[in-house]
């Protein structure tokens, strides 16, 4: 059977932005991985490589002073496209790297050695390599200390998300959100194609807390979120923007699709029913987004849009726009 994720790039490069990982580049919990992994293999060079939609970003490298090289010269952009760990004994013997840069130079690469950085939901985001100046057999024990080494990676950057997430509903910071809703619409940038950006805020909440009481209305929040995420697809951004407010992005829609979609969303809101809980709805906005420039008064506009839902009875979808505002309704 074939395996989607390794050839759904779209999706890849998402999961690899939602980490946050390529905003800081030789982080102490990296470089200790590398260091080690060079030490107990024995090769000059260890690295964590990070697999970017053009380039190869390390994020840790032991042993050689640069942070990426262009992705077509990337021996990890191979390793990203298989389960298995990639093994290279002599790259001047090897069709795929004979004439690379990174192997012809002086002093160039001869042996590699790398295991892919699987996401938990199945995406190869880069490769945890170890490298060799001359012609080296690593042994199917490297091989396996290095698989069970780039488990740890993922794990120290599943642990790095969590300074990214909201602390009651799980979901992407404002800042993570907006950060990463960049990273998404720079993808689109280039392939002409658009994305739409939703603010919802719960109604009427303030009630919620005053009869109910606020941690009633914190696990009103949390089943919100946990309820959302369930109608949204894995290229979808959502994040908690303050208080009761969320955003979503709708990655690579058409209006009508995304206000399907936000529709869905608060179809599924209002359907709701979790034991203790008051039944609650949202109001949405939208905007559709083309340039990644633009994200900022998008929200802004979706925010409007939002205001606008409400006034005319909230627990409904609305789009918005620069003068505007339409119900897709």
């Amino acid at each position: 059977m074939t395996d989607e994720k390794l050839t759904d790039e779209a999706g890849r490069l998402l999961a690899l932005h939602r980490y946050c990982a390529l905003d800081s580049i030789h982080e102490p919990n990296f470089d200790t991985i590398t260091g080690i992994v060079k030490d107990l293999l024995g090769v000059p060079i260890c690295a964590v490589s990070l697999i970017d939609r053009h380039e190869q970003r390390f994020k840790s490298i032991q042993g050689l002073d640069i942070d990426g090289t262009p992705r077509d010269q990337a021996f990890c952009d191979h390793t990203i496209r298989t389960r298995e760990a990639m093994v290279v004994s002599d790259a001047e013997q090897d069709e795929r790297f004979a004439d690379n840069p990174l192997v012809t130079a002086d002093d160039g690469i001869r042996a590699y050695a790398g295991a892919p950085l699987t996401s938990p939901d199945g995406y190869n985001l880069g490769a945890l390599c170890a490298i060799h100046r001359r012609r080296h057999d690593f042994t199917p024990g490297d091989v396996q200390l290095l698989q069970r080494f780039a488990k740890i990676v993922v794990e120290q950057m599943e642990l790095r998300t969590l300074a990214h997430r909201d602390f009651l509903t799980g979901t992407l910071t404002r800042r993570a959100f907006t950060d990463s809703a960049v990273a998404a619409l720079q993808q689109l940038d280039s392939a002409k194609r658009s994305a739409t950006v939703a603010v919802l805020d719960v109604d009427h909440f303030k009630t919620v807390n005053d009869e109910h009481g606020h941690p009633v209305g914190d696990e009103v929040l949390k089943a919100i979120a946990d309820t959302i995420c369930g109608e949204l697809r894995d290229t979808d951004l959502f994040g908690r923007l303050g208080g009761e407010e969320f955003g979503i992005l709708f990655y690579a829609t058409t209006k009508a699709e995304a206000f399907d979609c936000a529709e869905r969303v608060r179809r599924a809101v209002e359907g709701m029913v979790r034991e203790g809980l008051p039944p609650v709805t949202v109001s949405i906005g939208l905007v559709s987004v083309e340039h990644s420039r633009d994200l900022a008064k998008a929200l802004t506009q979706a925010d409007a849009a939002l205001y606008a839902a409400k006034r005319e009875g909230r627990n409904r979808s609305l789009f918005g726009g620069p003068k505007d505002y339409l119900a897709a309704a």
